[in-house]
């Protein structure tokens, strides 16, 4: 079944689309969320509660607005990085072993792991460092713009303006 239908169904409150529809973005949401919170328990959990909203939700969805796959990431994105400004989350990170930061720091390729885990990876690899920055820290470290472009030593209008521009360069890319 096209997608389309799909999501018409799930707005019908179909429960075999859902199923469907878990099945063709749950591993992909994953890897959003997990690379945001870095702890599977918890990338799990909220999984969960995404598909959630995705069921509570799916009539909000509009199709002229963007792709559902979009839409989807969206609030997996939204809610990772809610769970991140959660106190018992920060609290958690406070009791982290420095082995967790080793491992961070000899992994040099971990923006690659993320960027090849959801298939974007060629199409990121192609754009200008900045942007792979800005996508790297807005997208799949879950920064806000102002902590970004206090990370980047950059004004928050050049920031947004360039993130912006990235992303359009990014759907230029995937969309010809």
């Amino acid at each position: 079944m096209q997608p389309d239908g799909l999501i018409a169904e799930l707005q019908q409150k179909n429960p075999k689309a859902f199923e469907r529809i878990y099945e063709r973005y749950s591993e992909s949401t994953f890897g959003i969320i997990y690379s945001i919170v870095n702890e599977r328990t918890i990338a799990e959990e909220i999984l969960q509660d995404v598909f959630i909203k995705v069921w509570d939700n799916a009539h909000a969805y509009d199709s002229s607005k963007g792709r559902f796959f979009t839409w989807l990431l969206n609030i997996a994105r939204n809610a990772s990085i809610d769970a991140t400004r959660s106190k018992s989350y920060k609290n958690k990170r406070k009791n982290l072993t420095a082995d967790f930061f080793v491992d961070i720091l000899e992994e040099k390729s971990n923006f690659s792991k993320k960027t090849d885990a959801i298939g974007i990876k060629k199409y990121i690899e192609v754009l200008k460092p900045v942007c792979k920055k800005i996508i790297d820290l807005l997208y799949f470290k879950g920064f806000t713009q102002a902590d970004a472009s206090k990370e980047l030593d950059m004004p928050l209008g050049t920031l947004k303006t360039r993130n912006r521009n990235c992303i359009k360069k990014l759907r230029e890319i995937l969309v010809p």
